[in-house]
C-alpha cells in the first residue's frame, strides 16, 4: 500500500542514499562530465530507488539555463512547414528540451517581434524561427539578447540558419530525367516569394543549362493541386513538347497527373514526373510518383543542435547548416526508349512533297 501522506524525496535523502554530497548529486542530474562513472550509476540507482523528481526551478537556478526552447511558425498548412514544426518538437524532446510554439500569421516584422518577446518573457534558452519567405524581414533580430536560428530561410540574411538543399535537390530531379534519355524538360514551380520555390527553379534551370540544354517551359502554382493541375493546361496550351516534367511539389504533381491524363497522355508512356518532398500519399497516386525526399527529422535534429551550439559557443555556431534531400524512384518516370515516341516526334515530311 502506497503511503499518501509520505513527502517527496529531496535532493539531500538521494545524497545520503548514494553515499554523496548533494552537489554531486546536483552534477550527475544535470549531465556534467566531471563525475565518475560508478559513481553516477550509484546516483541514478538512488534517485530511481526512491523515486526522485528534480526540480525545474532548482535546475534551472544551477546551470542557468530553462531547457525550454522557443519555436516561431508561419501559420501555413503546407507540408513543408507543418512537418518542420513537428520534427522540430520531436528533436527537442529527445534531446531533455521543451517547446513553446508561437504561431503567428504573418511573416511581419510587427509580428516576428511580438512572436520573440513573448518566448523571451518565458526565458526561452534559444530560438528557432520558421522563415521560408523571401521576404520575411529578419536582420532586426540581431538585436535581440538570445540566440536564434532560422528554419529554411534565406542563407544570405546574415543569421544562423538551418535548411535542406533545395538546389541540389532540383538537380537531382533533373539528373534522373536526363540519365533516363529525356531531353526537353518542362518546370512547375511553387510561388516564387517561397526560398524554396526559387531555390528549386534555379537548380533545374541551372542543370539543364550545365547539359547544354534550353528549358522548354515552365509555369508556377500555389503548392496547390488545383494550381499543378491548372499550370498543366498551361503548358499544354503552349504547343511546347515536352518528355519531363518536375514539378516543385508533391501536391501540385498529383493535379498535373491528372491534367495529363485527361489531355491523353501517358505517365511515364508519354510523359515522366518527379515530385518533391515524398509526402506519405506519394507512393499511392496513380502511378506511383518519383519525388525528391526531403529529410524533414534529420533538419528538426539539425536546426536544434546549431541553436544549441550558439548557445553554448556562439562564435562557433554561425555556418548555415544544410540537409542533403534524396531521390525516391518510382513508376512516375521511365526511359525515353520506353515511351510511346510519336507523341513528341516532329512530323515526318510526305516523299513526293
Amino acid at each position: 500500500m502506497v503511503d499518501s501522506n509520505r513527502k517527496p524525496a529531496t535532493i539531500k535523502d538521494v545524497a545520503r542514499a548514494a553515499g554523496v554530497s548533494y552537489q554531486t548529486v546536483s552534477r550527475v542530474i544535470n549531465d556534467h562530465p566531471s563525475v565518475r562513472e560508478d559513481t553516477r550509476r550509484r546516483v541514478k540507482e538512488a534517485i530511481r530507488r526512491l523515486k526522485y523528481q528534480p526540480s525545474s526551478v532548482a535546475r534551472s537556478l544551477a546551470t542557468q539555463r530553462s531547457k525550454l526552447i522557443g519555436v516561431v511558425s508561419f501559420g501555413s498548412p503546407e507540408f513543408g512547414p507543418t512537418q518542420m514544426l513537428y520534427n522540430i518538437e520531436q528533436a527537442a524532446q529527445m534531446r531533455g528540451y521543451h517547446v513553446s510554439i508561437s504561431s503567428i500569421p504573418a511573416l511581419s516584422r510587427k509580428e516576428l517581434v511580438l512572436a520573440v518577446n513573448a518566448l523571451r518573457r518565458q526565458r526561452v534558452d534559444g530560438i528557432l524561427i520558421i522563415a521560408p519567405l523571401l521576404e520575411a524581414e529578419t536582420g532586426f533580430l540581431r538585436e535581440f539578447a538570445v540566440p536564434i536560428v532560422l528554419v529554411d530561410a534565406d542563407p544570405s540574411v546574415g543569421l544562423p540558419t538551418s535548411g535542406i538543399d533545395q538546389l541540389y535537390g532540383a538537380r537531382l530531379g533533373v539528373a534522373h530525367l536526363l540519365e533516363l534519355g529525356h531531353r526537353r524538360l518542362a518546370l512547375i514551380g511553387g510561388p516564387q516569394q517561397w526560398n524554396n520555390a526559387r531555390e528549386r527553379f534555379q537548380g533545374w534551370k541551372e542543370a539543364l543549362l550545365e547539359a547544354g540544354l534550353k528549358p522548354v517551359a515552365q509555369v508556377f502554382g500555389d503548392w496547390s493541386a488545383k494550381s499543378g493541375y491548372a499550370a498543366t493546361r498551361t503548358l499544354l496550351e503552349t504547343k511546347q513538347s515536352f518528355t519531363g516534367l518536375l514539378v516543385a511539389n508533391d501536391q501540385m504533381a498529383l493535379g498535373a497527373l491528372r491534367a495529363l491524363r485527361e489531355a491523353g497522355l501517358g505517365v511515364p508512356g508519354e510523359v515522366s514526373v518527379v515530385g518533391f518532398d515524398n509526402i506519405p500519399e506519394s507512393e499511392f497516386f496513380d502511378p506511383p510518383l518519383t519525388t525528391v525526399y526531403q529529410d524533414f527529422p534529420s533538419l528538426g535534429q539539425s536546426s536544434l543542435a546549431q541553436l544549441l551550439a550558439l548557445i553554448e559557443a556562439p562564435a562557433e555556431a554561425k555556418t548555415p547548416r544544410l540537409i542533403q534531400p534524396k531521390l525516391v524512384v518510382r513508376a512516375s518516370t521511365a526511359s525515353v526508349k520506353t515511351q510511346r515516341q510519336k507523341t513528341f516526334l516532329p512530323k515526318r515530311r510526305k516523299v513526293n512533297e
